[in-house]
């Protein structure tokens, strides 16, 4: 599964949760932050690798066209990103404008979380 589709995803479905706020610039410090937090806590990194199958099940529904699924697991994700913490809200609604197949900091971002994927048992 080509994890850039599932970083994007997974930005997308985070949208509506934070389109009332600003989104701020994020930094490489901040997702360095963040991944240290989710891989320093067993919890964490469970949570972050069933937010991961997930996505790619709803990648799966929405290449089937069933929005109905793939909107049911969008409600399972984002339950379980609210378990993840405030610092993990705040940067993946940063990276809602950055593009990390045109962006540094966008692709380096992703490099971060692609590690992280590692922990993911598959």
């Amino acid at each position: 599964m080509n994890r850039k589709v599932i970083v994007a995803i997974l930005l997308i479905v985070t949208v509506p949760a934070f389109a009332q706020s600003q989104k701020p610039r994020v930094t490489k410090d901040d997702a360095q932050k963040v991944v240290t937090i989710i891989s320093g806590d067993k919890a964490n990194t469970q949570t972050y690798c069933e937010i991961q199958k997930l996505t790619q099940q709803m990648e799966q529904a929405y290449e089937k066209n069933d929005t109905k699924t793939a909107d049911e697991l969008s409600e399972k994700i984002d339950a379980l990103e609210d378990t993840l913490g405030p610092e993990y809200a705040e940067l993946i609604n940063g990276l809602q404008d950055i593009d990390p197949e045109k962006d540094k900091l966008g692709a380096e971002i992703t490099s971060m979380f692609e590690a992280l994927d590692g922990l993911c048992a598959k």
